[in-house]
This record gives structure tokens, C-alpha cells and sequence, in this order.
């Protein structure tokens, strides 16, 4: 294979920082099998097998027809705002002023914002490892140190205040804030609510900020979540359109911000991205009827009945899952029974099973050759597909438990 090209033009240093999303090369290999004519199941990006609810795809298609394509508010458009605000409340018990809702191009887009608004050159941003990497990248998009701290089962796969305290130290000016995932993107576990009161209250004492991306909160399994605009109005709080409401090609999100920063964030964002889609988040409105929420709570618990079945399969075939996630769509399995090289096991997993899992190296450094994120936002009859192949093609490689 030849080297590629040398650039003719000089790159800024900052894109060697930031990794290329590896999964997406896995993904590619798989289409490439499909089509030469075998059957893969899709077990590796964190989209919904489901579309937007019919009251969404008719608001857009009013909105098409009303020629409502122009530029929005760069915050969004007014009533999208108070929306979220009231979904806020109604679904996480907690009130928020629609004044502090900044609608986005994408929860992608918010985190974006936020780094850009917060994160000066040099400065360190905590977040836990595994996390999901375009976490790592936004604070490196803007010249920060994204430090990832090591995090296992005991915490479940989270950060807690005792681990952070130990990691920035008072008056310890090089750390700027923390980035918090919950539920997590690849382990799905959650940060327990009082945990996180504490991890909010310890970047408020060292004068840092807190910056929650909640993009899988309306997707928590077991229990009522609750959102981290509770724990005060200095606290940042990412939310999407992608996950629980199913729209990730079209490219909506919010981001929650302090009072007296609004206008700063609306500065930004009118000169970063002018304003999100308008076709969008007109058809966004609708997602908040009645209709269309009993459609996105059916699917929660079609979710839920996903993860039942697949964790306990898992298992029995020999992986390790030693905390059960309770949130997102995502299992963090340890296949170290298997193999000590998760990225050689799922590229023969694909090849030699045709199932489609992404190897732990995406997500961070601490111990990713001994990891698997398994994404179940495919339906259940590809799921025991999934296990059939994968009980049959470790029975021929004589892998650990197999005969399960």
C-alpha cells in the first residue's frame, strides 16, 4: 500500500491531537462485507433502529410546505426553548428557566460551545476513561488538556468526588472543570445522584466549572433520572434530540447554560453556527406532544427488554460485565476470557461471525485491549441472532464458556 500524500499545506498542531474514530473503520469493513453479499448484524454504532414519531416527520413536513427555512434565532427559536424547559421539568422534576436553554446543532455542537466558551489553552478538563472520545477532542478542538482519569467497576465505570479530589488539589489552577457523562457512552452506567451533588459541589469550591452531558438521561432504566440542572444554575447541562427522541441525522441538541453567560453563548453561536437547523427544530416541537411521547416512552421499554436479554446472554457466553448498565444502549463487555487484543477479536468476530462490536481502543486508555462495547439499538431477533453466531463461533475457537 502506498504512504499517503505528503500535505502541501502546514496543519495546525492541534488536529494531531485529536484520533480518528476508529469505530468508524470497523463500520466501513462491515458495509464492505454486506456488500460483497453477507449477512453482518450491527451491533456497534450508538444509533436508534427507529425513526423520529410520526407527529415529528408531519411537523417537518408542515414546516416544508410553510417554506419555514430561514435563519432562526442563533439561541434557537423561542418556543423550542420553552419546551425543553417544560420537558425539564415534567420528566426530571426540576424548573428551568427557558432563558438558559441554548439550542444547538447537536449535543456535539453544545459541548463544542461550552469549550470554546470555558477552556482556555493549556487548561485541564477531567473526565473519566473510558469515555466517549469526541469528549476528549472538544477540549482539545480549543488547545485544553483533556485528562482522563481511570475508572472501574467499583466506581461503575464513573467518577466520584474522592477519586477527583485526589486528582485536583486545591488551588490547583491548571484543572479548568469537569466533563461528566450520565449515562455513560460505552458503559451506560449512570453517576448516582448524590455522587454527583458532590462532584459539582468540588468543582464549585475550586472555583471550576461542571459540564454534564446528559444526551442519554431520558433513556435511564430502573428509576426516575434526575438532571444535573437541579444541582444549581452555574452547572452546564448538554441534551439531544438524538437518542431518546431518535433524530441523529438531523442534528438538534441544547445546552443548558448559567444566567449571567447567555449572552456570551449567544455570541458564539451566532458566529460558530449562525443558528441550528430551522426544518429541524420546527419539526422538534412536535416531539413533546402527548402522542409522540407515549411513542418514545413505548420505545424506552422496548430498549429495556434489549438489555435484559443481552446482558444475562453475554454472560452466559463468558464475558465479563461486572456492572449492569441502567442507561444509553451500550454494554461495556471484558473479553479478556477470549483474548487479550480486543481490537484482532472483533475484527474476526466481523470476519469469521459477522457480528459487529467495537474494541475498547476508542474510549481511552485504561485497559481498552481487554474491552468490547456491545450497542443493543438494534432489535431483539438480530440480538439472539447475535448470540447464536457468536455461541457457535466461539464453540469453534474453543473460547472460554462457549458451549453457555
Amino acid at each position: 500500500m502506498n504512504a499517503p500524500p505528503t500535505p502541501r499545506l502546514r496543519l495546525a498542531q492541534r488536529t494531531a491531537r485529536i484520533e480518528p474514530f476508529r469505530v468508524m473503520e470497523l463500520v466501513k469493513r462491515a458495509r464492505e462485507l454486506e456488500r460483497a453479499g453477507r449477512s453482518i448484524i450491527h451491533l456497534s454504532i450508538g444509533e436508534p433502529d427507529f425513526t423520529a414519531a410520526p407527529p415529528v416527520l408531519q411537523a417537518l413536513q408542515r414546516a416544508v410546505d410553510a417554506g419555514a427555512t430561514g435563519y432562526t434565532a442563533a439561541l434557537g427559536l423561542q418556543p423550542l426553548r420553552e419546551a425543553i424547559a417544560r420537558h425539564c421539568g415534567e420528566s426530571h422534576d426540576v424548573e428551568l428557566d427557558p432563558a438558559r436553554v441554548v439550542v444547538t446543532a447537536g449535543a456535539s455542537a453544545a459541548l463544542l460551545l461550552a469549550c470554546c466558551a470555558l477552556v482556555d489553552p493549556g487548561a485541564q478538563v477531567l473526565m473519566a476513561d473510558p469515555c466517549y472520545p469526541c469528549n476528549r477532542h472538544f477540549v482539545s478542538a480549543f488547545d485544553g488538556v483533556p485528562v482522563t482519569i481511570p475508572v472501574g467497576p467499583e466506581s461503575r465505570y464513573q467518577l466520584d468526588a474522592a477519586t477527583v479530589a485526589a486528582h485536583w488539589r486545591a488551588g490547583d489552577d491548571r484543572v479548568r472543570g469537569l466533563l461528566l457523562a450520565t449515562p455513560s457512552n460505552p458503559t451506560g452506567t449512570s453517576i448516582e445522584f448524590d455522587e454527583l451533588r458532590r462532584l459539582v459541589e468540588l468543582a464549585r469550591e475550586r472555583g471550576g466549572f461542571s459540564l454534564v452531558d446528559e444526551i442519554y438521561l431520558d433513556l435511564s432504566y430502573g428509576q426516575r433520572p434526575r438532571s444535573a440542572v437541579a444541582l444549581g444554575d452555574d452547572v452546564l447541562v448538554a441534551g439531544s434530540f438524538s437518542k431518546f427522541f431518535h433524530m441523529t441525522g438531523w442534528r438538534l441538541g441544547w445546552l443548558v447554560v448559567p444566567p449571567d453567560l447567555v449572552d456570551s453563548f449567544e455570541k458564539l453561536a451566532q458566529n460558530l453556527f449562525i443558528c441550528p437547523s430551522a426544518l429541524a427544530q420546527h419539526a422538534a416541537l412536535a416531539c413533546f406532544e402527548p402522542e409522540a411521547m407515549a411513542t418514545y416512552r413505548e420505545r424506552r421499554d422496548e430498549f429495556q427488554a434489549r438489555r435484559d436479554y443481552i446482558v444475562p446472554a453475554m454472560r452466559e457466553l463468558g464475558f465479563g460485565i461486572p456492572v449492569e448498565p441502567d442507561g444509553a444502549f451500550y454494554v461495556y463487555l471484558d473479553c479478556s476470557a477470549f483474548s487479550n487484543d480486543s481490537a484482532a477479536f472483533a475484527a474476526q468476530m466481523l470476519d469469521q461471525a459477522g457480528v459487529a462490536l467495537v474494541p475498547g481502543m476508542d474510549f481511552g486508555h485504561h485497559h481498552p485491549e481487554r474491552h468490547l462495547r456491545l450497542s443493543y439499538a438494534t432489535g431483539l431477533p438480530e440480538l439472539h441472532e447475535a448470540v447464536r453466531r457468536l455461541r457457535t463461533w466461539l464453540a469453534e475457537r474453543g473460547g472460554a464458556a462457549a458451549q453457555a
